[in-house]
């Protein structure tokens, strides 16, 4: 589809059920429709557990949720159907997006995932995604001739910092959680780079979701001074108490994009992935360490539960002596 033909539409159907980093992803290209369109109504369909990541986006006109129990979906195609959309789309691009857009019975248009690429790339390492764009970009392909502007993601929040963290000019947020095992650099790092920090005058803030609460735990214990924030995936609250930090140091990681929407500075360590896959920090101040002497790197492109090659030096490389002397730089740019 064209943007002549875009500018013709009135009312369109935005899918991506999940997860945090791809929904926040979705953001730039949003914004360019409606900027550059404001005419059109803009609704999402995102699954129920992400509702906060749009939930007051200005640009988006009706957040539609995708329930967690299946079962609790009927009606739901007949809903859409009855919004009477032009245009579906699909930014999801899997079995459960397909069915809705194929029900929706309107034009609709997807997202390129370049699975064949992933697949080369990961499995023989021929790498045809040297000159592929970063995720927003892709995404905002769906729609030929689109331009995006040069702002990053948006995150918009309703929440206040937490008390213990106002009035404090030395923060630095670690994020040491991912859902997979290779994605995460190793805990007793983040311990060496967080008191090497506390050392320099640093106070080190932990944040994490439902799943790294157990690593924050421990972390906070173990780094001197650290405050654990970690909640119950209350995402709006940990934006607000992200934008107070000096630089987020993350992992590739939906925390990773959600530092970046908030405009604070982003050191991410990228392990089993490479940027090439597109899912880099969008249009903030940010710095990628990886080690890039290996011939076994990507060995996914969404991360594994343990190192194929059973060294882990992807990871286990970059030291925290390296980390602390990059962000020692960074933090005075």
């Amino acid at each position: 589809m064209t943007v002549e033909e875009l500018s013709k539409t009135n009312k369109i159907l935005i899918i991506r059920l999940s997860s945090l980093g791809d929904i926040l992803l979705t953001t730039p290209f949003i914004r360019a429709i409606k900027t550059q369109y404001s005419h059109i109504k803009i609704d999402m369909l995102i699954r129920e557990e992400y509702e906060d990541v749009i939930k007051l986006n200005p640009y988006i006109d009706k957040k539609i949720l995708f329930k967690k129990d299946y079962k609790s979906n009927v009606g739901l195609i007949d809903q859409l159907r009855n919004n009477n959309y032009e245009l579906v789309i699909d930014l999801q691009n899997n079995l459960r997006s397909k069915k809705v857009t194929s029900s929706s019975k309107v034009n609709s248009v997807k997202f390129d995932k370049r699975s064949f690429d992933k697949f080369l790339l990961v499995n023989f390492k021929i790498n045809k995604l040297k000159e592929a764009s970063q995720i927003p970009v892709r995404y905002s392909n769906t729609i030929q001739k689109i331009k995006l502007d040069e702002h990053g993601l948006d995150l918009f929040a309703d929440k206040s910092a937490n008390a213990e963290l106002i009035g404090k000019n030395n923060l630095v947020g670690f994020c040491p959680g991912a859902r997979h095992f290779t994605k995460r650099w190793p805990k007793e790092y983040f311990v060496e780079l967080g008191n090497k920090l506390t050392q320099n005058g640093y106070t080190i803030v932990l944040f994490g979701g439902k799943i790294d609460k157990e690593i924050c735990a421990e972390l906070v214990d173990k780094i001197s001074g650290a405050i654990n924030l970690s909640n119950n995936d209350e995402l709006l609250q940990t934006a607000a108490n992200m934008k107070l930090c000096k630089a987020v140091v993350c992992n590739d990681s939906g925390l990773m994009h959600t530092a970046s929407a908030t405009g604070t500075k982003v050191i991410a360590i990228f392990g089993s992935t490479v940027k090439e896959f597109g899912f880099t920090p969008y249009n903030c101040n940010n710095l990628i360490l990886e080690n890039n002497s290996l011939t076994c790197r990507p060995c996914s492109h969404i991360g594994r539960s343990d190192c194929p090659k059973k060294h882990f030096d992807c990871m286990k490389a970059i030291k925290p002596e390296f980390v602390f002397e990059k962000l020692k730089s960074f933090l005075t740019l």
